[in-house]
Protein backbone atom coordinates (compact mmCIF):
# COMPACT_ATOMS: atom_id res chain seq x y z
CA UNK A 1 0.00 0.00 0.00
CA UNK A 2 1.28 3.46 -0.47
CA UNK A 3 -0.29 6.64 0.89
CA UNK A 4 -1.14 9.38 -1.26
CA UNK A 5 -2.17 13.04 -0.07
CA UNK A 6 -4.10 14.96 -1.49
CA UNK A 7 -2.36 18.99 -2.48
CA UNK A 8 -3.58 21.87 -4.18
CA UNK A 9 -2.32 22.63 -7.65
CA UNK A 10 -3.94 26.20 -8.55
CA UNK A 11 -7.50 25.95 -8.48
CA UNK A 12 -7.49 21.77 -8.53
CA UNK A 13 -6.78 19.40 -6.05
CA UNK A 14 -4.20 16.42 -7.21
CA UNK A 15 -2.24 13.42 -6.41
CA UNK A 16 1.67 13.27 -6.70
CA UNK A 17 2.71 9.83 -7.72
CA UNK A 18 5.98 8.21 -6.07
CA UNK A 19 8.83 7.10 -8.63
CA UNK A 20 7.89 3.66 -7.30
CA UNK A 21 4.06 3.77 -8.58
CA UNK A 22 5.19 5.34 -11.84
CA UNK A 23 7.60 2.60 -12.38
CA UNK A 24 4.96 -0.36 -11.38
CA UNK A 25 2.31 1.01 -13.75
CA UNK A 26 4.98 1.46 -16.58
CA UNK A 27 3.53 5.19 -17.05
CA UNK A 28 5.23 7.86 -18.52
CA UNK A 29 4.79 11.19 -18.56
CA UNK A 30 1.66 12.91 -20.33
CA UNK A 31 -0.09 9.49 -20.37
CA UNK A 32 -3.20 8.69 -19.40
CA UNK A 33 -3.78 6.89 -16.17
CA UNK A 34 -7.67 5.30 -15.57
CA UNK A 35 -9.05 5.41 -12.27
CA UNK A 36 -12.15 2.85 -12.47
CA UNK A 37 -14.35 1.75 -9.48
CA UNK A 38 -14.15 -1.67 -8.01
CA UNK A 39 -17.31 -3.35 -6.50
CA UNK A 40 -17.82 -2.05 -2.85
CA UNK A 41 -15.92 1.13 -2.21
CA UNK A 42 -13.03 0.86 -3.79
CA UNK A 43 -10.83 2.55 -6.79
CA UNK A 44 -7.83 0.81 -9.47
CA UNK A 45 -5.66 3.11 -10.71
CA UNK A 46 -4.46 1.49 -14.33
CA UNK A 47 -2.90 2.52 -17.63
CA UNK A 48 -5.43 0.03 -19.33
CA UNK A 49 -8.15 1.63 -21.06
CA UNK A 50 -11.58 0.10 -19.46
CA UNK A 51 -13.33 0.87 -22.16
CA UNK A 52 -10.54 -0.75 -25.21
CA UNK A 53 -12.68 -4.22 -25.60
CA UNK A 54 -16.10 -1.90 -26.51
CA UNK A 55 -14.23 0.39 -28.88
CA UNK A 56 -12.42 -2.28 -30.40
CA UNK A 57 -16.01 -4.54 -30.34
CA UNK A 58 -17.55 -1.38 -32.40
CA UNK A 59 -14.70 -1.00 -34.77
CA UNK A 60 -14.69 -4.45 -35.66
CA UNK A 61 -18.80 -4.25 -36.59
CA UNK A 62 -18.06 -1.14 -38.20
CA UNK A 63 -15.27 -2.85 -40.46
CA UNK A 64 -17.59 -6.10 -41.26
CA UNK A 65 -20.30 -3.78 -42.38
CA UNK A 66 -18.80 -1.43 -44.58
CA UNK A 67 -15.71 -3.87 -45.59
CA UNK A 68 -16.01 -3.14 -49.87
CA UNK A 69 -16.72 0.75 -49.07
CA UNK A 70 -13.56 0.65 -47.03
CA UNK A 71 -11.54 -1.02 -49.59
CA UNK A 72 -12.45 1.03 -52.05
CA UNK A 73 -11.70 4.12 -49.90
CA UNK A 74 -8.20 2.89 -48.93
CA UNK A 75 -6.91 2.91 -52.73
Amino acid sequence: MVELKISKFGDSLGVVLPKEVVTRLQAAEGQPLFLVETAGDGYLLTTNDPNFELKMSKAEDIFSRYHNTLEVLAK
